[in-house]
């Protein structure tokens, strides 16, 4: 395995050469420039797995032009940011490029701690060779043809990541998350399907599927588990299907599920469309006694005025808040809020992305009702989860 890469961007060549030692001392590679135009001139192909240690406040190309030229290309490295004025600025640099679509891993106020650096650079790598490890950079894509014929040949499967009940630690629910078990690539993840499923008009066959095998498997554990809950990702295309909350009620009325048991989860943006159509879908399966979360909720544009007209019944906050919390005053103050306006509307609400015990312990403190993340589990496949219906979390 090659050493992964650091690209170091900083117009101070003592702090260029500092850092670079640091990159080093970990067994990676540190590739440093004092202008940012001569990375963009020298570096043409860029591993996704690599990593930039950018300083915004450069005097020729400024960190803020750099993740705009950055955006717009194909491949891009993971962004450390770094600045040695007031964390306001690192903070808006951090929202800009994730609207960006970048990948930020954190941001480093200056003078840098060189330990602190390294032990991200530690972290980091451990989840690049994680990933390397189904890396799906140099396998052929899947098309549209293989994925309709995936679906007619039940070869999407479902895995299922806990949801515990934080004040109790018991399991409250799951969340089905979706796997194409390919006969011959193995399994691939909804990361290289689902767009596509978008684009050639097989979203709903495709939500049907994991809805049918979500409510089934369900009806198999309700004898397990007597208020055991399931959650369902669904599209923006499938919430201005006309048809789905007919379909849904029959579903449950053949498995003899009660549709309190199925969460149907929505995210922001999918709400963005057509809203009449949307409104209209989303109220008659709350009609019909099924519950709503709104996914990734602080990430869109529209909050507030999703909550006041749809009426949700799960708030699941994103889990770039939850994550930066312990360290980022900004993001502790948004799930706190979250909390309280969930409450405050009559709704559960789940903390998405725990990952420590340090965490769960602030989300209790908080006062939020359920967690979901690593701390506890990764999703699992139904057989495995079967076994653990009754175990403690974590």
């Amino acid at each position: 395995m090659t050493q992964p890469t650091v690209y170091l961007i900083d117009d101070e060549p003592d702090m260029l050469e500092l850092l670079a030692s640091a990159v080093e001392m970990v067994d990676m590679l540190p590739v440093g420039f004092t202008l940012a135009s001569d990375f963009f001139q020298q570096v043409t192909d860029i591993d996704t797995q690599s990593i930039m240690a950018l300083d915004l406040h450069m005097p020729e190309m400024d960190g803020i032009e750099v993740m705009r030229r950055l955006a717009t290309m194909d491949k891009t490295p993971q962004l450390i940011l770094m600045s040695g004025h007031d964390e306001g600025v690192l903070h808006s640099a951090e929202k800009l490029g994730r609207a960006h679509n970048l990948k930020i891993i954190t941001s480093l106020t200056k003078p840098i701690v060189l330990k602190e650096f390294q032990k991200l650079l530690v972290e980091q790598k451990g989840v690049s060779q994680h990933v390397d490890n189904r890396s799906t950079e140099n396998r052929p894509k899947v098309t549209a043809a293989e994925l309709k014929k995936a679906i007619e040949r039940h070869e999407l499967i479902l895995f299922y990541q806990p949801q515990i009940n934080i004040s109790t630690g018991a399991l409250a629910g799951v969340e089905a998350l979706v796997r194409w078990n390919h006969p011959e690539r193995g399994l691939i993840y909804p990361d290289e399907f689902i767009l596509l499923a978008e684009r050639e008009g097989l979203m709903k066959d495709l939500t049907r599927t994991v809805i049918d095998q979500s409510v089934r498997q369900e009806q198999l554990w309700q004898h397990e588990v007597d208020r055991l809950e399931v959650s369902v990702n669904i599209s923006a295309i499938d919430i201005t299907s006309l048809t789905l909350p007919e379909q849904l009620a029959e579903l449950l009325a053949e498995n003899k599920l009660s549709p309190s048991k199925l969460t149907l989860e929505v995210t922001e943006s999918a709400l963005m469309g057509e809203l009449v159509k949307s409104l209209d879908i989303l109220t008659r399966l709350r009609m019909r006694g099924v519950g709503l979360s709104i996914d990734d909720f602080g990430t869109g544009y529209s909050s507030l005025s999703q909550l006041h007209r749809v009426p949700f019944t799960e708030l699941k906050i994103d889990q770039s808040f939850v994550f930066s919390m312990l360290e980022d005053d900004e993001a502790r103050a948004i799930v706190k809020t979250c909390v309280m306006l969930g409450h405050e509307l009559k709704m559960k609400v789940v903390a998405e992305g725990v990952e420590t015990k340090e965490h769960l312990d602030l989300l209790r403190e908080i006062g939020c009702d359920f967690a979901q993340g690593y701390y506890f589990s990764r999703a699992m496949p139904a057989d495995e989860m079967t076994k653990r219906l009754h175990s403690t979390w974590p």
